[in-house]
């Protein structure tokens, strides 16, 4: 099972536990700041390591929310 099949497998569960709210998910203004923030830093080349790995983690929390966000909103669409 390759990594983004888990994450598919998971966004479905978590999409099936309640797909109302799961649509419904946004990101907070604080984690909204601060992902403008590490990206501004890298368009501009002075991100850090550890700063960039922060960026990763959030980009790959924003594909799984967005998966889940899909395979909910198809279970509400049924």
């Amino acid at each position: 099972m390759s990594i983004t099949e888990a994450f598919g497998d998971v966004a479905t569960m978590v999409a099936q536990m309640n797909p109302e709210k799961v649509v419904a998910l946004k990101a907070s203004r604080q984690m909204s700041e601060e992902v403008e923030k590490l990206v501004m830093l890298k368009k501009q080349g002075t991100i850090s390591v550890d700063e960039a790995a922060d960026l990763e983690r959030f980009l790959a929390l924003d594909l799984f929310i967005s998966l889940a966000k899909a395979r909910a909103h198809i279970l509400l669409v049924k």
